[in-house]
């Protein structure tokens, strides 16, 4: 297993499984450093991007590891090199969110999380379910 930061070549890969980015951030988290990539024997297989709320706490916006290498740690594995990159920058706190229906709060309160609190949004052309925010303290 390897973890590195993502690169212009990572594109294609990118965006297979981030539906999400916007094809022009995509330069951004090359050009800043705040996207990475897991490979598993060589293999292209999860990532995971963030952003600074606030311009100042680091905000993991996507984590996502494929399908067949889903539960086995990789996720973890993504999170726990994030957190360490972060602390080694001198972050005093982290953020994350996920829908309130989904499984990935359990994961991130495994991991340390807390709830932080949720967002509603309730305009009918971006309505969705509300986003639980999740924080970290880390030192």
């Amino acid at each position: 297993m390897k973890i590195r930061h993502v690169q212009e070549s990572d594109r294609a890969f990118w965006f297979t499984l981030d539906r999400h980015l916007p094809e022009d951030q995509f330069d951004q988290k090359v050009r800043d450093k705040q996207g990475y990539v897991l490979l598993v024997d060589g293999a292209d297989v999860g990532l995971l991007r963030y952003n600074l709320f606030w311009d100042e706490h680091p905000f993991c916006t996507m984590l996502y590891v494929a399908d067949a290498y889903q539960g086995k740690g990789y996720g973890k594995a993504l999170m726990v090199f994030w957190e360490e990159e972060m602390r080694r920058l001198g972050y005093k706190m982290l953020m994350t969110s996920t829908q309130v229906y989904e499984q990935a709060q359990h994961f991130y309160r495994k991991l340390g999380y807390q709830d932080a609190g949720g967002l509603l949004i309730s305009i009918h052309e971006i309505q969705q379910p509300m986003e639980l925010f999740l924080i970290k303290q880390i030192e």
